[in-house]
């Protein structure tokens, strides 16, 4: 498993995931930048998902990962191109592992 800084707990497994689809790269840069500047967070990936989608992970607690979650996708609502929010508190192993 990859390390998360302080975006794990003291065994190393990650806290929690947050996950913000755009429709474009402008939503997913204003999305990312809001998240990283609310909270104690890692942006870990920008995942093009195809079709103009992409998806901006972040990793964290998970107090901070649904703030920076929230704020993203207002980020990304104010340029009209959020398609969804989502917060994985302790996401399984096999998940970070696929995302990660």
């Amino acid at each position: 498993m990859p390390e998360h800084g302080d975006s794990s707990d003291s065994d190393g497994r990650v806290r929690a995931l947050g996950l913000i689809e755009t429709k474009g790269s402008i939503g997913v840069i204003e999305a990312a930048d809001a998240m990283s500047k609310a909270a104690n967070v890692e942006v870990v990936k920008l995942q093009d998902i195809g079709g103009g989608y992409i998806t901006a992970i972040v990793s964290g607690d998970v107090g901070s990962v649904q703030a920076s979650v929230s704020a993203g996708a207002e980020a990304a609502e104010r340029v009209g191109e959020l398609v969804s929010q989502h917060v994985i508190p302790r996401p399984h192993d096999d998940l970070i592992a696929l995302y990660l």
